[in-house]
């Protein structure tokens, strides 16, 4: 039974750490170093990271949001390696399972201080894998999933649009909403489909 919702007890307990870090975060924000508290608008996650708030004050959330780091690269490791069995091309199956569990090491590392570089790799080896299984996706008959997947990878990338442009008054909340939309997708992929959704794809 826990095999069998094993990325989703990850995920519940990646979000559930992380939030704990932000519920424990003393204040500052990249727009208001005096503010208080985490701001789901302002803030960023890596905010979480830092032995120091931005307000100068000790993070006592720093060593939460890093286990929750953790389990968030559990989540995306096991994720990968199991919905690559599903795909029944075995060049595409490599390139999910050995891009997509690469990511997750450049996603724990996140929490370094080589964040932005770590971020940039993460995102791209994510995203690659993540492209090569919507392409799977719209070759079945999984309606809700082509349109999800596609949701969810135009919300990726507009944020990496924001990221790279340097226009970050919005890139906080579309942070969240990459977050968010990525791990649903994740769960409801690895919950909701089987191989058998994929053996007529030549």
């Amino acid at each position: 039974m826990i095999r069998k919702h094993v990325v989703l007890l990850s995920a519940i307990v990646s979000t559930m750490l992380i939030y704990l870090a932000a519920f424990l975060y003393p204040g500052g924000s990249r727009l208001d170093k005096d503010s208080v508290g985490f701001s789901w608008t302002r803030n960023f996650i890596s905010n979480l990271f830092d032995a120091k708030a931005i307000n100068g004050a000790d993070n006592p959330g720093r060593l939460w949001a890093d286990f929750g780091m953790l389990f968030l690269s559990i989540c995306l490791g096991l994720f990968f390696i199991r919905f690559a069995r599903k795909i029944p091309s075995k060049s595409a199956a490599n390139v999910v399972r050995f891009l997509g569990g690469g990511s997750t090491l450049f996603t724990l590392l996140i929490v370094t201080p080589m964040h932005n570089l770590m971020i940039s790799i993460a995102s791209t080896l994510f995203l690659v894998s993540l492209f090569y299984i919507t392409v799977y996706v719209f070759k079945s008959r999984l309606l809700w999933f082509k349109i999800f997947c596609t949701i969810a990878l135009l919300i990726f990338y507009y944020s990496l649009y924001l990221y790279g442009s340097g226009n970050w008054d919005h890139l906080p909340v579309m942070q969240k909403l990459t977050f968010g939309s990525s791990v649903l997708l994740v769960i409801a992929l690895d919950y909701f489909t089987s191989a058998g959704d994929f053996e007529h794809i030549k």
